[in-house]
């Protein structure tokens, strides 16, 4: 992909991304909101892979688009939808404080955003002796993938941290599941 392609696209993620949030935020219909939040995990997936990391990629799409959506649909079939939910957020509930923080923090973060490199520079630090000593030692472990060689080798107990919490995230859902066979 071209450079300004690239830089097109990301812009027009960046934008979709933003304009779900914040649609996911304003609505009232909680179906609706469940549905938009789901086209914010999709987007923020597409967002990864245009940053060329997939493993986050889909990570997100699996579970920010697809087992919450599902638990979060879920529940709303097991509960009654208000008849008058539809339209937006009513504009004297808002406090115009939550606002001004809001949009503190996102001008804070964008400020940050020229301070990062751009995607694949190989003066980042990523690149450095380290990411070196990586490569070159997983393949004296034997180990032909290097990402693989990082997570068991370098980053083993983060790794099992985080498979221990998605095991514990799916026996709950398997006993929520469970009970609500048995309630029905």
């Amino acid at each position: 992909m071209t450079v300004l392609f690239e830089a097109v696209l990301s812009v027009a993620l960046l934008s979709f991304v933003l304009a779900v949030a914040v649609l996911t935020a304003i609505v009232r219909d909680v179906l609706t909101a469940v549905v938009v939040f789901a086209a914010y995990s999709l987007g923020l997936a597409m967002l990864w892979v245009l940053y060329r990391a997939p493993d986050v990629a889909l990570t997100e799409a699996a579970v920010g688009a697809g087992v919450t959506t599902a638990l979060f649909l879920l529940a709303i079939s097991r509960t009654v939808r208000p008849v008058d939910a539809a339209g937006l957020v009513d504009r004297q509930s808002v406090r115009p404080r939550s606002l001004l923080v809001a949009g503190l923090v996102v001008a804070g973060l964008l400020l940050t955003v020229p301070a990062l490199p751009p995607v694949g520079a190989t003066d980042t630090p990523a690149f450095g002796p380290v990411a070196e000593y990586y490569l070159s030692d997983s393949a004296d472990r034997g180990v032909d993938n290097a990402v693989t060689g990082v997570l068991v080798v370098y980053r083993g107990f983060d790794t099992f941290g985080e498979v221990a919490v998605v095991f514990g995230a799916a026996v709950a859902v398997l006993a929520v599941l469970g009970r609500e066979v048995m309630t029905s």
